[in-house]
């Protein structure tokens, strides 16, 4: 098919909703989207478009793990290579896997980050490597790796037409993941960049059926709705806290009379992970906690942690510690915060089940606590099936929390009678996290 051919033909293969992204000539070239708003197989259309139109042209294709390219990009780029109806023009290698475009010898190449290192050496022997296609972008732990992929564009272009550009495509996940830093927040936003979200809506291809799907998400789970069908950002299945907890105003001194409790909490950290503490007031008549303070801070000395929390009139709080160091609570002692004092340990999910019962009010100056209650999510086993414990991550203002709370596990419905010293002991034996 000659490519006077596929332009007039265009609409009738890619259809609508990506006018201005097919067309972009940014570096970054970036969509987010919500299920079904085919931003893969537009973007494998387009990649195979600019194969057949520009004979400088070279793509390379990048997932955070190689061996997930054959079932995801390869299938798509296969796709759209039949959609075009160009089959005769490509040479197929799955086991490798790589196209190759038979008029020029240009190529399509599919890596992985897991082999980053190798990314940097890829080599054409056709024209250069100009496009670079993100599939999935959120499994990539931090922007240095992106860069890494920027480092892999190079070479001259000896044509007026001539352009490079790495493409990232990805469904929202996590509203404080990286992406959303580099590409859609305009203080923050890498320059030379294209953003654009679509949803399920511009795919003229779903059947009513398909739609209603969809559509019945806004009525049965909103949240995810915001995020399966609306391409916001968020997280849309496996949260440990969802619909007790909420960010709100309040006078704090207000709260803490009508209360008439107030509870404090220390997460000990060490290395990459922060010392994390909350203050909170607790309405155990009617089940609700109100955070009103936090500290949360990184390579910070145990010393230093004094002088915060008595710099911020804690030094008399009976603050609740981490039991894993208490050295680091004598130390406290030591500097003064004289009653610091560490729990007594009971599984995490007693704590989590303990904090299920009462509605959460964070106060909008705790921002740490806010982002993890929305970030921290059940583990999952290699198949991706939800396990019943939480994953080790986004979770240290909630271990802080936790603590807080340890001394009035008796409130809790699910402790009465229990002889904690008993279920630790046994728990221990069984490998239970704490």
């Amino acid at each position: 098919m000659k490519v006077t051919q596929v332009t007039n033909s265009l609409n009738t293969i890619v259809g609508g909703g990506y006018n201005a992204y097919w067309h972009d000539k940014h570096f970054y070239r970036v969509v987010k989207g919500s299920r079904a708003s085919k931003k893969s197989k537009t973007t494998a259309l387009n990649m195979v478009y600019r194969i057949m139109r520009y004979p400088w042209s070279n793509v390379l294709v990048v997932r955070r793990y190689s061996n997930t390219n054959r079932q995801s990009t390869y299938s798509d780029l296969v796709w759209a290579i039949n959609k075009f109806h160009a089959q005769h023009l490509f040479k197929l290698n799955p086991s490798m896997p790589e196209i190759v475009y038979k008029p020029t010898g240009q190529k399509i190449m599919f890596r992985g980050l897991d082999k980053e290192l190798k990314l940097t050496s890829v080599s054409v022997t056709h024209g250069v490597l100009s496009f670079v296609w993100v599939e999935e972008a959120y499994e990539i732990e931090s922007q240095d790796k992106l860069q890494t992929l920027a480092e892999s564009i190079r070479g001259k272009i000896d044509d007026p037409e001539g352009f490079k550009q790495i493409t990232v495509t990805f469904n929202p996940w996590n509203e404080n993941h990286w992406l959303k830093r580099a590409f859609f927040d305009e203080d923050t936003r890498l320059s030379d960049t294209f953003s654009l979200t679509t949803t399920f809506r511009c795919n003229e291809w779903l059947d009513e059926q398909d739609k209603q799907r969809y559509l019945d998400l806004y009525r049965t789970n909103p949240r995810r709705a915001r995020v399966a069908c609306d391409g916001d950002w968020g997280i849309t299945e496996g949260l440990v806290f969802e619909d007790n907890i909420d960010q709100q105003e309040f006078n704090i001194q207000e709260k803490l009379t009508e209360c008439g409790l107030a509870s404090f909490g220390l997460d000990y950290g060490f290395g990459s992970d922060p010392n994390a503490f909350v203050a909170v007031a607790i309405d155990r008549k009617h089940k609700e906690l109100w955070v009103y303070d936090e500290m949360y801070s990184h390579h910070q000395t145990t010393p230093n942690t004094a002088e915060w929390l008595k710099s911020h009139g804690y030094e008399r709080a009976n603050i609740y510690c981490d039991s894993a160091n208490p050295e680091r609570t004598a130390q406290l002692n030591d500097c003064g915060v004289v009653n610091a004092v560490s729990v007594q340990k009971t599984p995490i999910e007693v704590g989590i089940d303990q904090l299920w019962q009462y509605q959460i009010h964070v106060h909008p100056k705790c921002k740490n606590l806010w982002r993890e209650l929305n970030s921290y999510v059940f583990d999952s086993d290699k198949l991706g099936n939800t396990l019943n414990t939480p994953k080790d991550e986004n979770n240290h203002e909630i271990d802080a929390l936790r603590y807080a709370m340890r001394p009035y596990l008796n409130d809790y419905d699910g402790s009465l009678g229990v002889n904690w010293n008993e279920q630790y002991e046994i728990g221990e034996r069984m490998g239970v996290n704490y």
